[in-house]
Formats: structure tokens, C-alpha cells, sequence
């Protein structure tokens, strides 16, 4: 789940990539606790929180979209006597509201250059968990066992649940990676856990899956934040490792999915690892990483209702400070080449991009930081195809027809040109109709569907990759 324009994604939403560690002091009021409303957004009902908390500084606020799993973005704050605004700059968020009592504020929601009503409350709100009639419950008929291993070049420890059937033998295995941002073993995402979908099913057909939390997540140690695309290739590497220590796990018959970023780390382990008997590409790229962004954020705009002007001008933007990015070997040079890009494209026409209470220069700063993150820059210049024409296993690659962030015509086809590229013919394509990033059945493909449905992965795309793995083994 790749994302840095201003919607929710993979792995991860815009403002989880996107926040502001900032606050501002406040007059002396009463506004502390917690404030929520239920948004309206295209037909999809989502629970916004704003929670307030007061210090020896003044007050701190931070926002929870509980329905997209995400919580704890940092906002900045203003209040003028009645008056309140809650900010999320770099991912385009305002609210403005009129603090009426202590118990509501009445105001507006501001994203994409889009207004939507929204009136907050200290009253608790009744949290509406949409069904997951996916999700397996215990007992389960198979063996469920919490384990570590560990990724020694990094010098961090990895948690995991690993399932296998209960019969006695040595099984087939599968290592299940997740897309970007930080995830726990589950890919547990928009209220949804497809990664506990995934293992349960294949499990229940007779192949042991290890899934682990990301590294600085859940139980699993490490920096997060410091990490790119190739650390966590080590991470699955080490998972390689672990399972040929295994007993039940036949080591002839070890493979990888991954899905989304996880859908670039498979290949890169594949190509370095004989280890590797097969891997499954859900949602995978095969594209250089600044050319998937624009399409995604070019298709994602259009369908949250952007209009086609505004979309231009983001992609002629971005695109610029993605070629900077490509373009620049050295990193020492690339904050102060990155900053006078900026400088140029913020002239007086273009002033109104900033957000109301940040300043040009503090606007400035917070991108730089942004796109020299290491995960962002290695992110935007890999190019999948390098490794791609190392693989020699068998591929299963596999898209949603209505994927926004990954689009499936341009990244199947480049998968499977890369892999021909390299001799490898070994590869099998399909592109599933109705279904989005998430393999869920879907109207738009937009991520503001992904909380609302139920389904948390399409049966038959269930029904498909096990009988695909099945006919790999050896």
C-alpha cells in the first residue's frame, strides 16, 4: 500500500505517512477531552476523533480515524476565543468549528478543497464495528503458536504467529509480507485482518503460513521509522531462515506472498535466495516507484471528486519533486536541491497551497523532511524490474481491476515483461473484475470503501492462491 498524496492507504493513509509533530499554545479554556463526530464522506459514514490533552506547555491535540485503523496523528492547534481549528497540514486536513459549550463544537471539515459538516461531541459515541464474517474465531482446527526469530545483520528480534495442521509430517510453508507502513502479523488495516484471513484459509488446506509484525512494531523490535524497502527484505530473509529450522515445514517447498510493497520484497528475496520455491504477487508492482505514485494519486484524486485542473497541477508538482529526487545521487545535496525546487514552485500564484496557519518557510521544511525519509526516497527510485529478471521460481501475480493504488494493467504487464526479460516464463496473470487493493468486492476501488465492506478478501481470490500453491509442490 503505497501512498504520499492526501488519501488513506497500504499499507498506511496519507496522514500516518504525513504528520506534523507541532503544537501551538492556547488561550485559557476549557476544551480538553475527547471530541468526536461521525464525517459523511460520498456516502461513507466515518468516526473522527479529536483528543485533546492539556501540559505545562498548553494543549496537545491528536486525531483517531478509528474505522480506518488509524490513531494518534499529530495536529496542530488554534483557538481564538470560541473559535477552533484542528489542523493536519501535510495531509490537507482542516476542521473549523465554533466551540458552543463544553460538550460541542459545531464546525466543518476541510479535505481535497472539499467542505463536509461535522459536529463534534465530548458525549461518547456508540463505535459501530462492521461485521468481519471472515475472521476465524477459536478454536482453531490447526496448530497456532507464537514464535521470535531473529534478523541478526540488523541485530533485532521478530515476532510472529506460525500455523500448521495438526497432523503429524513436514508441510508446505509461506511467508506472508505486508505492504507499507508499519503492520502487525495480521495486516490488520481499516478494521480489517487480511493477513489472519489468508493464513487461516491456507492452513486449513494443508500449508503452514508465518506471518510477524513489522520490525518496531507490535512485538517485534527495531527502528521502523529508519528503515527502507531492502531492510525488510533482510527481515523476510530471516523468516526464511526460521521456518528451515522448522520440523513441520517441508524446506523444498518454501514461498513468499506479499502483498502490495510486500509485492517488491518478494521478488528482491527471490532473486537472492534459492530458498525460495514459488512466489505470489497480490497487488505487487513492477514499476519504478515515482511513476506508481503519480498514477496513483492521479486516479485516486479523480475518484474522491478532484477536479481535473486540480489533479494537473498535483501531478505537475509532485513530479517534479520526484524527478529531483530520482535524479540526485548524492543525499547531502538532495535537501537543499529539494528545498529550492520547492522555493520556485511556491510563487504568489500558488501561495493558497499552503495551509492556513503554517508559514512558507515551516511548509518548506515539513516536505523536505517528508520526501528525504529514507523509506520514501529508496521507495520512489526502485525500480522492481532489476530483480524481477533475477527471479527464476514460479510467479503467481495478481491484481484487483479496480486497485487504485497499484493499477493493474500498467504493473501486470511490466511483472511479467520483467520477468520474460530474464528467461522466466514461469509466470501465471490474472486481473480479478470488481475487486480493489484490498481484493475486496467494491463499487469504486476508492480507499473509502475499504472500512465499509465486509469482506475482508474476495473467496475466490482465497479459493485461487491455495489451489495455485498446491500445484507448485514438488
Amino acid at each position: 500500500m503505497y501512498q504520499l498524496s492526501k488519501e488513506p492507504i497500504m499499507h498506511k493513509l496519507i496522514i500516518a505517512l504525513m504528520v506534523l509533530l507541532s503544537t501551538q499554545s492556547l488561550t485559557a479554556q476549557d476544551i480538553a477531552g475527547k471530541w468526536s463526530g461521525k464525517l459523511t464522506i460520498h456516502g461513507t459514514r466515518l468516526t473522527v476523533s479529536f483528543n485533546v490533552s492539556e501540559d505545562e506547555n498548553g494543549y496537545r491535540t491528536t486525531m483517531d480515524s478509528p474505522d480506518q485503523g488509524v490513531k494518534d496523528i499529530p495536529v496542530t492547534t488554534t483557538l481564538n476565543e470560541s473559535f477552533i481549528v484542528f489542523e493536519v497540514p501535510m495531509a490537507g486536513i482542516t476542521y473549523e468549528g465554533v466551540h458552543k459549550d463544553d460538550s460541542l463544537m459545531v464546525g466543518t471539515f476541510k479535505q481535497n478543497n472539499q467542505d463536509f459538516p461535522l459536529n463534534l461531541s465530548k458525549q461518547l459515541i456508540e463505535e459501530n464495528v462492521a461485521p468481519r464474517p471472515q475472521e476465524p474465531t477459536k478454536p482453531y482446527p490447526y496448530i497456532s503458536e507464537n514464535v521470535t526469530f531473529e534478523n541478526p545483520q540488523a541485530k533485532i528480534k521478530l515476532a510472529g504467529t506460525l500455523t500448521f495442521p495438526p497432523d503429524k509430517g513436514s508441510f508446505p510453508a509461506v511467508i506472508l509480507i505486508s505492504g507499507s507502513g508499519p503492520q502487525n502479523r495480521d495486516e490488520e488495516l481499516m478494521g480489517h485482518k487480511p493477513f489472519l484471513v489468508l493464513s487461516d484459509y491456507l492452513t486449513r488446506n494443508g500449508i503452514a503460513v508465518l506471518r510477524f509484525d513489522d520490525r518496531g512494531f507490535g512485538e517485534s523490535t527495531g527502528d521502523f521509522s529508519s528503515a527502507t524497502t531492502a531492510d525488510f527484505a533482510g527481515d523476510v530473509a530471516s523468516a526464511i531462515a526460521f521456518l528451515k529450522s522448522r520440523n513441520e515445514v517441508d524446506t523444498t517447498n518454501i514461498g513468499l506472498i506479499g502483498h502490495s510493497e510486500g509485492g517488491l520484497i518478494a521478488p528482491m528475496v527471490a532473486a537472492e535466495s534459492a530458498d525460495v520455491g514459488f512466489i505470489v504477487l497480490m497487488a505487487g508492482s513492477g514499476i519504478r516507484g515515482d511513476k506508481l505514485l503519480l498514477l496513483q494519486e492521479e486516479l485516486i484524486e479523480r475518484v474522491m471528486g478532484a477536479s481535473e485542473a486540480e489533479i494537473e497541477n498535483l501531478l505537475q508538482t509532485n513530479s517534479k519533486i520526484f524527478d529531483v529526487i530520482v535524479s540526485t545521487g548524492d543525499d547531502l545535496d538532495l535537501k537543499s536541491i529539494l528545498r529550492r525546487t520547492l522555493e520556485e514552485s511556491l510563487n504568489d500564484d500558488s501561495a493558497n497551497n499552503i495551509p492556513e496557519g503554517m508559514t512558507k518557510e515551516e511548509f518548506i521544511s515539513a516536505q523536505v523532511n517528508l520526501f528525504t525519509s529514507p523509506w520514501v526516497t529508496y521507495f520512489l527510485r526502485y525500480d522492481p524490474s532489476e530483480a524481477l529478471e533475477k527471479v527464476t521460481c514460479e510467479v503467481l501475480a495478481i491484481n484487483g481491476e479496480k486497485d487504485l493504488q497499484v493499477p493493474p494493467k500498467e504493473n501486470l504487464s511490466a511483472i511479467k515483461d520483467a520477468l520474460k526479460r530474464g528467461g522466466n516464463n514461469r509466470v501465471t496473470v490474472k486481473e480479478y473484475e470488481g475487486l480493489n487493493h484490498l481484493f475486496q468486492e467494491s463499487a469504486t476501488g476508492s480507499p473509502m470503501e475499504y472500512s465499509v465492506i465486509e469482506q475482508t478478501i474476495a473467496p475466490l481470490v482465497l479459493q485461487d492462491v491455495t489451489d495455485w500453491i498446491i500445484g507448485q509442490m514438488k
